[in-house]
């Protein structure tokens, strides 16, 4: 048994805190915020262990493990922080948004043994489950080319949800650059195919509102792009086209992030509401397998906070795709969200600290799913200059004994 302190008690984590305190291997769940009494709601509305004053102070607590979900340009610090004070850590995307912060993990998670995962929703999304498979299948052949887009519209909830984390001068932080945000398009598409980019080209869009988000003489980030499209080569020698798009004509209530996989045998495509499985002589619909079940009501209590536009992600469930048999009985018929993620996510990551293995989305490839968005935002600012992407290899063979060690002695 493990238990857990939860940093940040906003919109996003409210349905996680439920879900880790009902895992049947961990024992208490308590919470820390900026905002003292969003802290006090969440632990009285789930019923959780209790408050604490701080980030702090909660690492000076006995507690096992820490799960973030602060902003999200302030995740590199606070991983690293809780590593060296011998805390596990789940972390809200992205993993960090310089190189150096994603170098600081890496080198922690080796330095300590203990678990790192980064919570990126697409590697559970159906359709990377669904190309999985086929990966796993040779279905496809040889990929030779694959897409990943988040469209994310601003008016469809973004703007609200800005407003809530960020408070009055919230829109120096609503600019973020959208590739610096690229896990849930790269992790639908390096989750699915084995492989990590080499190099990229990146053009920007500049935006034209003209609302004083994206505007360079607000934004914290000094950004004016409101949309992104790289190009990346990947180490395979293939191609991995990523769209990071935040002012879109596109229904991202009904989908966020969508995925396109073409092999040499067969390919597989994915709109708003249809997703196609293609070989050289048919097409087969699989829009149905594919499919998330509500988990919950939109008007659940537990979502005032959230945008109505936001709240589809925050309640999509299974899809027939989905592997329920392997997740802890407790978990089916309870809420989850973003197209059933949130039950997996929770799942795995508890799992890699009581076992003492290496989650899927372990600190080695959260950095191929975050690194190529920091690369392709820098080529973007060079007008698409064509640069190397770094990469940290595969996670250690030896880490995952010193993981057990780790799990053991705690």
């Amino acid at each position: 048994m493990i238990s857990l302190g939860i940093v940040g008690a906003g919109q996003f984590s409210g349905q996680f805190a439920t879900l880790f305190k009902v895992h049947p291997d961990v024992s208490d769940v308590y919470v820390t915020d900026v905002i003292p009494e969003r802290a006090r709601d969440l632990v009285e509305r789930e019923h959780l262990a209790g408050v604490v004053e701080s980030f702090d102070a909660l690492l000076e607590t006995d507690v096992d493990a820490v799960a973030i979900f602060t902003q999200r340009w302030s995740h590199g610090p606070l991983v690293v922080r809780a590593l060296h004070a011998g805390k596990h850590v789940y972390s809200a995307v992205p993993m960090a948004i310089t190189e150096d912060e994603i170098a600081a993990i890496i080198e922690a998670v080796r330095e300590t043994g203990l678990t790192y995962m980064m919570g990126e929703t697409s590697f559970y999304n159906p359709a990377t489950v669904f190309a999985r498979k086929k990966v796993e299948e040779n279905a496809f052949g040889r990929i030779f080319y694959a897409e990943g887009d988040y469209v994310h519209d601003m008016d469809l909830g973004f703007y609200a949800a800005y407003q809530y984390s960020g408070g009055e001068e919230w829109k120096k932080t609503a600019s973020y650059p959208p590739m610096l945000y690229p896990t849930h398009s790269i992790g639908g598409v390096l989750g699915a195919i084995p492989g990590h980019a080499v190099s990229v080209s990146c053009i920007g869009v500049r935006d034209d509102r003209g609302d004083g988000v994206f505007d360079k003489e607000v934004s914290q980030f000094d950004n004016d792009f409101s949309n992104a499209s790289a190009l990346f080569e990947l180490d395979n020698g293939g191609v991995m086209r990523i769209n990071e798009m935040r002012r879109v004509g596109y229904p991202s209530q009904i989908r966020e992030s969508r995925f396109r996989y073409f092999g040499t045998e067969a390919s597989f495509e994915q709109l708003a509401t249809v997703s196609l499985w293609q070989d050289k002589h048919d097409v087969t619909d699989v829009s149905d397998d594919l499919r998330a079940e509500a988990s919950m009501s939109h008007d659940d209590p537990s979502l005032q906070n959230v945008a109505p536009e936001l709240r589809d992600a925050f309640v999509s469930g299974y899809a027939t795709v989905h592997d329920i048999d392997r997740l802890p009985s407790v978990f089916h018929g309870m809420p989850s969200g973003h197209e059933g993620s949130h039950h997996f996510l929770v799942d795995d990551f508890v799992r890699a600290v009581v076992d003492g293995t290496l989650p899927p989305v372990n600190a080695w490839v959260a950095a191929r799913f975050t690194l190529p968005g920091i690369i392709a935002h820098r080529s973007a600012l060079q007008g698409g200059e064509r640069l190397v992407v770094p990469d940290h290899g595969d996670a250690p063979a030896a880490l995952v004994s010193t993981a057990k060690l780790a799990s053991e002695s705690h």
